[in-house]
């Protein structure tokens, strides 16, 4: 098994502190972590596992203090979790077989789209709108669907979650934000049981990181439900667009390669 040393250990427990305080807010925590297990020397698949094993704990966490808060109705949430922690298994297990490099060509595309969605779209806030579609059908396809991705890819889950439940579920910025930690949660619990289960999981590091994302995300789930849409929006935004950066500074991003860069 992989194994780092305590300069690097500490590192890693710093970049998961930030992560877990980003996630809380605005999701893209993964643009941090996964990276930076990266650097510190972790084969691409263990990467990923241990990145699930430590976003348990910040998602976790968040979804713990948005539930706690009263932002989060978990009755009414539970069976978009159960699918979605069931999608990501599914997901995880067939990654190998998934056409990775499309997905890495239309996540940046995405994730833009996305990021210009919030910043155009007026009277985003804390109030919640007229429900699109209901919450079965929302759950019993926008939450697998999803979950499926996230077991799959991962990177930009929580955008997409925040799109989802706020311009078909109708939800506001807040709310949204709650319920797409409890999501996330869900599906990454699916996704790390995936990993472990084919050994991909760096226990003693993703368990270190894991304690400093709890106390990053119950930070950052504070200062949300404190400032509300003044800090979801912007946040979101910059979020999105860095990670669409990060994923078109890849060199095997098939977008670029497709356009001669």
């Amino acid at each position: 098994m992989f194994d780092v040393s305590i300069e690097i250990l500490l590192l890693l427990t710093l970049a998961a502190f930030f992560a877990g305080f980003m996630d809380a807010i605005a999701g893209g925590g993964g643009l941090v972590t996964i990276p930076a297990l990266l650097l510190a020397g972790f084969p691409p698949v263990q990467a990923l596992g241990t990145n699930k094993l430590q976003g348990l704990f910040g998602t976790g966490a968040a979804a713990y203090a948005y539930a706690k808060g009263g932002h989060v109705d978990v009755k009414r949430q539970f069976l978009p979790g159960f699918l979605a922690f069931l999608a990501s298994i599914v997901g995880a297990l067939i990654a190998t077989v998934l056409p990775a490099a499309l997905l890495r060509g239309m996540m940046p595309v995405l994730l833009i789209a996305v990021a210009l969605y919030f910043v155009f779209k007026p009277n985003l806030g804390d109030i919640d709108r007229a429900e699109r579609i209901s919450p079965l059908l929302f759950g019993l396809t926008i939450a697998p669907l999803l979950g499926l991705y996230d077991g799959a890819f991962g990177p930009g889950t929580g955008s997409f979650l925040m799109l989802a439940f706020v311009s078909l579920a109708g939800q506001g910025l807040l709310k949204a934000t709650a319920h797409t930690k409890f999501l996330n949660f869900a599906s990454n619990i699916g996704g790390f049981a995936a990993f472990a289960a084919i050994g991909a999981v760096s226990w003693k590091t993703g368990l270190v990181m894991g304690v400093a994302q709890i106390a990053g995300a119950r930070i950052g789930a504070s200062f949300a439900m404190k400032r509300g849409s003044g800090l979801i929006k912007p946040l979101l935004v910059l979020v999105c667009l860095a990670l669409a950066v990060r994923l078109l500074m890849d060199a095997d991003n098939p977008l670029l390669r497709s356009i001669g860069l």
